[in-house]
């Protein structure tokens, strides 16, 4: 009887790599089961009524095993980006700019408990809408919820204030790399496209948080037995107590602050150098002063072969951050093999997100080499016929809910769905920037409450929090946070 206990094994989720790579075999077994066929395309979109029926490709087992390495190397422009981003963190993480940053915001704001909550969360949400923010916020937990106890308030606010504020800025994803950056080049639009919309997203998602925040906050302070952890309190307070030296912030120095500044300009370099001002809002000024620049004798030669404002790649951005780890390696005075060290480690950090990009991109591999993109895409224009725009913005959105669960990795799901989601959209009659904004707000609504999202797991982990108490918790916000980010969608599709 004991032996067959310790044989019976429980139901593990596989990672996501085994996830894509078993999408790519049922996508591989299609091959020889769907009709091949292909359309015409103009400027990268599918010309509706083109499609036609071709001789067929069956995918085997050795374009099974090849794709993920013909995914990588069609990927590789975006995997160095996201490679040199981990050099780039793994080099600001050393100087604890970061953390010092936050650290002294909450040092300033104890005692003024009605501004720590929501300062705090912008903050992280700026974290959040800019780089993505999430694995490193477990670091910020021993700083923050100390401050958060005294002021009379329980660990889940603590969790809150950090978890749904980064949380927020990534559903917003003004600028972030790893999901808005990526899904956005794979749909064939700027990273300016839908930055409006992306805006509004955040500021209502964010708002809508503090203010959910704040009344659970207010609630405990007033009445500690409301606390959804009051029975176990000893218990989940102890590692964040006053005497825990792990709770005390580094000093946020002089170096420190013009770090963060170096940073913080590395990110709006990239936003200003993105957003095609000529070609898309007519503005020459950026080509203006490029073309000036290049004219001089001897600076133009130095500069290089730069290109303007509005006309960046992910190369360009890969450059701009190799420049910027650099520079904060040198501000904190760190020695050649400090920094080629800590960049290298950061990497390491990134390698799993490379590495995902290429097995998802060969989900895309195997779909056109074995012709059958264009008769799913067929098939969804027939399904799409008549539908109604906003429904499929909110139906996308929908979709993208679920599929997270499966593939956690942001990155990777947009890799292996961009392909097909975005062309669809053209047939509905929906903007391409709406569909991005659609997979980067379902793919973080899902992780709040996922219990494949390692971030989520860990941060409850580290708090001692129950899984249960926090699903049971949480769930009126994500209802919040879907109903807004559907109007959103919405409006998008209606103003087009």
């Amino acid at each position: 009887m004991s032996s067959k206990k310790k044989n019976k094994k429980s139901f593990k989720m596989p990672t996501a790599y085994t996830t894509l790579l078993i999408i790519t075999c049922v996508i591989a077994v299609l091959s020889y089961i769907v009709p091949a066929g292909e359309y015409q395309y103009a400027n990268g979109i599918p010309i509706e009524g083109t499609y036609k029926v071709v001789q067929s490709n069956p995918q085997g087992v050795w374009n099974i095993a090849s794709a993920p390495i013909k995914g990588f190397a069609g990927a590789i422009e975006i995997v160095l980006f996201v490679l040199v981003i981990g050099g780039c963190l793994g080099v600001i993480f050393e100087t604890e700019a970061i953390d010092a940053g936050l650290g002294k915001i909450a040092k300033k704001l104890n005692g003024k408990e009605k501004l720590m909550i929501p300062i705090l969360m912008i903050v992280c949400a700026a974290g959040g809408a800019s780089y993505g923010m999430a694995e490193e916020t477990i670091a910020f937990y021993p700083i923050i919820i100390p401050v958060l106890l005294a002021a009379g308030y329980d660990v889940v606010v603590g969790l809150m204030t950090i978890i749904l504020g980064a949380g927020t800025g990534i559903i917003g994803g003004i600028v972030n790399p790893f999901s808005t950056g990526i899904a956005s080049s794979l749909a064939g639009v700027s990273l300016a496209d839908g930055i409006g919309f992306r805006f509004l997203l955040l500021i209502s998602v964010l708002t809508f948080a503090i203010i959910f925040v704040m009344r659970y906050a207010e609630k405990v302070r007033k009445n500690p037995e409301k606390s959804i952890v009051y029975d176990i309190k000893a218990e989940v307070e102890a590692p964040f107590k006053r005497d825990n030296k792990d709770s005390e912030a580094p000093e946020l120095t002089k170096e420190r602050s013009r770090i963060l500044v170096v940073f913080g300009g590395a990110f709006l370099i990239m936003i200003l150098a993105l957003i095609p001002w000529q070609d898309k809002f007519g503005i020459s000024l950026f080509n203006d002063i490029h073309s000036t620049i290049k004219s001089i004798p001897f600076l133009g030669a130095l500069v290089g072969n730069i290109p303007p404002f509005g006309e960046w790649s992910f190369t360009d951005m890969t450059v701009l951050f190799f420049i910027t780890s650099i520079i904060i390696g040198k501000m904190y005075k760190m020695k050649e093999d400090e920094i080629v060290s800590l960049f290298i480690s950061g990497t390491k950090d990134l390698l799993g997100v490379a590495l995902i990009l290429g097995v998802a991109k060969g989900i895309s591999v195997v779909m056109n080499d074995g012709l059958i993109i264009g008769t799913i895409l067929h098939f969804g224009e027939g399904i799409l016929a008549g539908l109604n725009s906003a429904i499929f913005a909110v139906v996308t959105y929908i979709m993208y809910i679920p599929m997270s669960f499966f593939v956690p990795s942001s990155s990777g799901l947009a890799t292996a769905t961009m392909p097909i989601v975005a062309p669809l959209a053209d047939f509905a009659g929906v903007a391409r920037e709406l569909v991005v904004i659609a997979f980067q707000s379902g793919a973080e609504t899902m992780n709040l409450l996922s219990p494949t999202h390692a971030v989520l797991m860990g941060a409850l982990g580290l708090t001692r929090i129950p899984y249960t108490r926090w699903v049971k918790h949480i769930i009126p916000f994500v209802v919040g946070v879907f109903l807004i980010t559907s109007a959103v969608l919405v409006l998008g599709v209606v103003i087009g």
